[in-house]
């Protein structure tokens, strides 16, 4: 595998599908390896967003996988998340991870134009992509309170913070794009 392969990224079709268990155990592996709290995902779900038309995927012309990330809206389309980032470690720090953001972002924006897009992370690089692309850190009310987007995070090492600050606030530092109305 040539690292310096030119990487495709796009939406993901439905003969991505078989890459979803790579990306949900890469998702695991490289939250450990951090020692963060990510969600474990499940690659029914993944394959659920390819097959939906959710999902960016990255990938060299010879066909290595990349990187993912998938998009989910909220509250009637009012709200859309940006989730599930992750780039392969072989292709890390070649700008992967921006142009898979800067991807679900055009994919967020087109398919729920007027939804407010958010993200809640962890990580410092995360943070950086999305103030890039207009994202501003807000408290936890100002993102999604439907019950089954935090029932998301219940394989998260974080999620008893979470619970025990009532869905208000975690380690996860919550960020919102709003469109100009």
């Amino acid at each position: 595998m040539e690292t310096d392969e030119e990487i495709i990224v796009r939406v993901a079709t439905p003969e991505d599908i078989d890459f979803a268990l790579p990306i949900v155990d890469e998702m695991e592996s490289s939250a450990r390896a951090r020692g963060t709290g990510i969600a474990k995902r499940n690659p029914l779900d993944i394959k659920k967003k390819i097959l939906q038309g959710n999902a960016i995927i990255a990938f060299t012309k010879s066909g290595y996988w990349a990187g993912f990330s998938y998009i989910q809206s909220w509250e009637n389309d009012r709200f859309v998340s940006n989730s599930g980032l992750i780039v392969a470690p072989a292709f890390r720090r070649l700008n992967v991870a921006s142009a898979i953001k800067q991807k679900i972002f055009e994919l967020s924006r087109s398919r729920y134009p007027s939804a407010k897009i958010f993200s809640i992370t962890t990580g410092l690089a995360v943070m950086k992509l999305n103030s890039r692309l207009g994202f501003e850190p807000v408290t936890y009310s100002e993102i999604p309170t439907d019950p089954h987007f935090w029932e998301g995070c219940k394989s998260c090492i974080n999620y008893p913070i979470l619970a025990g600050h009532h869905f208000a606030n975690c380690l996860c530092t919550a960020m919102l794009f709003s469109p100009q109305n």
